[in-house]
């Protein structure tokens, strides 16, 4: 190896890896000649920066476009019938181009760490200490096994290796089984924990990002089981060494909740006390264009921002307006995620004395940061924002040990498990559970973490472990495919959202009317542009039951959203099914050497 393989691109055509130096990183910038892998590792600093693109470049085709649509749009926490509606509507095929260059993407962080592995191991200079290439090591563990874990809950099955050569000189080779990706995974975040440090240097991550890690994956294996139809229990012993780790996060003092929610999402406070570990983007300035965060220009919309932006037809799904209208005092979350009728942002267009949302709609708000002045001294372009992208943070973690307290019980009034999801429900200022049941765990998650493209990875470990209840979750519970037109929301006085569907058909657009009066989730109104109540549910208006003989009487062409094992998991890209024939056959256990 005589380039430095700081990392390595896999272009998956058949799983073949094609290994290049990084030529245009800002690693490779340097005053004179060229490093080799034997003159780049020669200080503590340099081998900092070089695991420094598996935190950017590593993860770009990922989240470029397709986190979004795999992580939210799947989750139904918001809906787009214009960018990768495909995933919001399970119609993901093996040619979906953000799929290919998601599944490719995260393979690239699985072959940078392996490169940047071998190169620590072999090309370190003698002036490099044992902790800086201990800590270099364990950052490439780290994001090894969560590159493997968004792998797993996107596609199952997937490819397991260690070592880029060895695919490079043999790369048709069978899948490995989901188990054994899982326990690579729980592997690989214990090797982080023994190699990464106490404390983080200069926003690197610590032992306590791996157990924060470790935790998640260990809450997964607990119920993960892909042989059985039915719900089943977790294991008792899993659930408890989850609970000490997210108890060792919590208490490590490295972490502590953000004071107020909504500053989560401003550039300014990247790197905040909450973040435990996140994609963290080059400046937008810098024209590393395969290093930056270049979601913006699909998120916001050109009201809000002065850069070219197209992302206006993303709002909340209907599901989400209803979890948000059973507790209307949860605006802070609410107002953070979406943009509200008449809700004031002092901080979007700030030198105009801030900007008031003025539309009778629900748009996306999470991620949009405003125009150039607002993120001052940051800057924001077209597809270019300088917002880190959380991988997981520490609300995350007091919910985690809430559920694994909750185990296989109905409900809990534990006072630990009470303690650590009201932390998360305090911050928002909204009020304390008493008790707390696994459906309550489920909306808090989704409520908090809406449009930060966690949920859907969540649920997909949920349905390992309860694929009934989460079939009839998905199925009967989450109204997919609902389109929410500007006009079509009002924000009423007692904070609900009152709102009026489009039929999800495939050809059609009619709007639910009924003699002549227009149909509301909460009452009947006299027509498209009059909103006077002609009858509210007190005055015995049945909005489910006019709207489904609506559905019957004019949704001939109406396709439900329907989930089941065939589109859970996303399909493996027809490039690499041509060239790799195993990846049409049965899974082959992985061998860990023991």
């Amino acid at each position: 190896m005589n380039k430095i393989k700081i990392y390595a691109i896999c272009t998956l055509a058949g799983v073949a890896l094609t290994m290049t130096s990084c030529k245009d990183d800002f690693l490779d910038k340097k005053p004179t000649g060229n490093y080799t892998s034997d003159t780049f590792y020669s200080s503590d600093k340099a081998v900092r920066k070089g695991t420094e693109p598996l935190f950017n470049r590593a993860w770009f085709d990922f989240n470029r476009r397709a986190i979004v649509g795999m992580g939210s749009y799947r989750a139904n926490d918001a809906w787009n019938p214009y960018v990768s509606a495909e995933f919001a509507k399970f119609q993901v095929t093996a040619l979906t181009e953000d799929m290919g260059l998601a599944w490719s993407a995260l393979y690239n962080v699985v072959t940078m760490s392996n490169a940047t592995l071998f190169n620590l191991e072999n090309h370190c200079g003698s002036e490099v200490s044992e902790a800086a290439k201990s800590a270099a090591i364990g950052e490439c563990y780290l994001m090894r096994g969560w590159a493997y874990f968004y792998l797993l809950r996107g596609w199952g099955a997937n490819l397991l290796f260690e070592d880029n050569q060895t695919m490079i000189d043999n790369p048709i080779r069978p899948l490995n089984p989901e188990t054994d990706v899982l326990k690579f995974i729980i592997r690989d975040f214990r090797k982080a924990i023994e190699a990464l440090p106490e404390v983080g240097t200069d926003n690197h991550p610590s032992k306590y990002a791996a157990k924060a890690a470790l935790a998640k994956a260990l809450l997964a294996q607990s119920g993960w089981d892909n042989t059985t139809k039915g719900d089943h229990n977790r294991n008792e012993a899993t659930l408890r060494e989850v609970v000490q780790l997210c108890d060792e996060v919590i208490n490590c003092g490295q972490y502590a909740l953000m004071p107020n929610y909504e500053d989560l999402f401003k550039a300014q406070n990247n790197d905040n006390v909450e973040t435990i570990l996140a994609m963290r983007w080059a400046d937008p300035n810098s024209g590393e264009w395969g290093a930056m965060n270049a979601l913006y220009s699909d998120l916001a919309f050109p009201e809000v921002t002065d850069v070219n932006v197209w992302g206006g037809s993303l709002h909340a799904s209907i599901d989400l307006i209803d979890l948000y209208n059973e507790d209307p005092a949860d605006s802070i979350r609410r107002d953070a995620t979406f943009f509200t009728p008449n809700e004031y942002y002092s901080y979007i267009k700030a030198a105009d004395g801030g900007y008031t949302y003025a539309h009778n709609w629900i748009q996306n708000k999470k991620g949009v940061l405003g125009t150039k002045a607002d993120v001052a001294p940051y800057t924001v372009a077209q597809m270019a924002s300088p917002l880190n992208t959380y991988i997981q943070r520490l609300a995350d973690v007091y919910l985690m040990k809430a559920e694994a307290i909750l185990g296989n019980n109905e409900v809990t009034s534990d006072g630990e498990a009470l303690a650590a999801f009201n932390a998360v429900r305090t911050r928002a200022h909204v009020a304390p559970y008493t008790k707390i049941t696994f459906a309550d765990l489920l909306r808090e998650r989704r409520i908090e973490f809406c449009m930060e493209y966690f949920n859907w990875w969540d649920m997909v470990t949920y349905y390992r472990w309860k694929p009934q209840t989460m079939l009839d979750f998905f199925n009967n519970q989450q109204h997919r495919g609902w389109e929410i037109r500007e006009g079509s929301v009002l924000k009423n006085p007692d904070g609900t959202i009152s709102y009026r569907a489009v039929f999800p058909g495939t050809n059609n657009w009619y709007l639910f009317t009924t003699e002549g009066y227009v149909v509301w989730n909460d009452c009947l109104r006299a027509g498209e542009n009059d909103n006077t109540i002609v009858k509210t549910k007190a005055q015995g208006y049945d909005y489910v039951a006019t709207r489904d003989a609506l559905l019957s009487e004019k949704g001939a062409d109406y396709q439900p959203v329907m989930l089941s094992e065939t589109n859970i998991f996303m399909p493996y890209p027809e490039s690499d099914v041509i060239q790799n024939h195993y990846l049409k056959e049965a899974p082959q256990p992985y061998d860990f050497g023991e």
